[in-house]
């Protein structure tokens, strides 16, 4: 399921301890090597950083693992200490560039694949629709009047809806990471900035696309004055500021696989939310969302179309990469999301979001059910032994996951947990 996020506690942090960290790094020889990086004296607050004096020490023999070992020193405490930066703490290991050379140029040659298939996802701008077709308009005389209906309509919407809603509206809102996550994925990056590239025009417009999500439902929920706009800005800028580390491995097979992943979720979370609007009476929010969630499925088809083709030119490869990330387990693109008090804000989101029914474990099997079945995975043939293992994890792992859902739904009735949202003013919401 989603990965919650994990904090670093400041009463559980000593003035002082030991840390070893565990990376991956590309030698010279272009294979993958583990580093260990010592330090001590590491101090809340602190940022580790590599001193000019840095010592480094390695005996590489050609085609065999280098070791190395690195002196890293840490900046005196006061020096780097800044107020309101938290440490966000990912719980697996990090590891980067491993996709194999020959994937790599793989993924090379479909440029002229992607221009012809991908580049046609993408709608004209003077064919897509901007937040501003769904708002009161500012210059009109009736500005007003149309904010006090929409108002109306909101004061109905309850809290546990505004939390999901302010949730996946931050989500929207931490674009400028997706985009950085999809420039660090290996043979499909925007190189430039601005490279005429079938991958970098895609990333571009697809982020533009994605721009006006976030847009339109911040300013709809401003204007509801339903919420506490500061709190939700400061989750927003915390996100952004923590980044996310979904385990691709700068792998485009990993990448595709996670956006495709990630697309038909948010198609189905934005869905429900639209449903949910109309049955609290705001028809509007109700369109809004559908909308949304209609970009989201367009979305949705063409990473899954990459992927396709993916499993059409290397069938082995993909396999591997789609078990991968499923062992992995997907996790939520706003999983280190922080309001500067609440630590477990996401899991608390999550909660919210699973008892009211917008996105739950039942749906994230049914993603996965729903790729395997449009990849056709269960009748791909031509695999190594680890290919097929990983067919058959990912054929049965949909069933499995439901059958845990089905156990928990069983489970005797707990005392129902609130837990307050400084998005809705610190009121208490039901979180089961």
């Amino acid at each position: 399921m989603a990965v919650s996020a994990q904090f670093v506690r400041p009463d559980a942090i000593a003035a002082s301890y030991e840390m070893r960290r565990r990376i991956l790094c590309v030698n010279s020889a272009k294979s993958l090597q583990h580093t260990s990086f010592y330090s001590s004296h590491w101090k809340e607050g602190q940022r580790l950083s590599l001193s000019s004096s840095a010592k480094s020490t390695c005996n590489s023999v050609p085609g065999k693992p280098m070791p190395v070992s690195m002196t890293v020193t840490v900046a005196p405490k006061g020096d780097q200490k800044l107020p309101g930066i938290y440490v966000p703490k990912e719980t697996h290991k990090q590891v980067t560039h491993s996709i194999l050379p020959e994937r790599l140029e793989l993924i090379k040659s479909l440029d002229a694949w992607a221009e012809e298939s991908l580049i046609p996802f993408l709608k004209p701008v003077e064919k897509c629709w901007q937040p501003q077709d769904h708002l009161p308009e500012p210059s009109s005389e009736g500005f007003h009047e149309e904010v006090k209906e929409l108002r109306a309509r909101a004061a109905n919407l309850p809290d546990d809806y505004l939390v999901v809603l302010v949730g996946d509206m931050i989500t929207e809102e931490a674009l400028p990471t997706y985009q950085t996550m999809l420039n660090t994925l290996d043979g499909t990056r925007d190189e430039t900035g601005a490279s005429l590239s079938p991958w970098g025009v895609w990333t571009r417009a697809w982020t533009a696309e994605e721009n006006r999500h976030g847009d339109l439902l911040n300013k709809y929920l401003y204007l509801t004055g339903r919420v506490n706009m500061k709190a939700v800005e400061k989750t927003i800028q915390y996100l952004i500021g923590s980044g996310m580390d979904p385990q691709t491995e700068n792998n485009p097979y990993l990448g595709f696989l996670y956006t495709s992943f990630q697309e038909r979720a948010t198609f189905i979370s934005h869905g429900n939310t639209a449903r949910h609007a109309k049955e609290f009476g705001d028809s509007k929010l109700a369109t809004i969302c559908g909308l949304i969630a209609a970009d989201e499925r367009r979305h949705e088809n063409a990473y899954c179309k990459i992927v396709e083709k993916l499993f059409e030119v290397d069938p082995n490869g993909a396999m591997l990469a789609f078990g991968d990330m499923m062992r992995k387990k997907v996790a939520m693109p706003a999983h280190l999301m922080y309001d500067g008090v609440d630590r477990n804000l996401f899991g608390n989101f999550a909660m919210v979001a699973q008892r009211t029914g917008t996105y739950t474990a039942r749906d994230y099997a049914d993603i996965l059910e729903h790729l395997v079945k449009r990849w056709n995975v269960a009748k791909v043939e031509g695999l190594s032994a680890e290919g097929r293992q990983a067919q058959e994890f990912v054929c049965k792992l949909a069933p499995r996951i439901r059958k845990i859902d089905e156990r928990a739904q069983l489970k005797p009735n707990t005392s129902p947990r609130t837990g307050p949202f400084s998005w809705v003013f610190n009121r208490e919401v039901q979180m089961w």
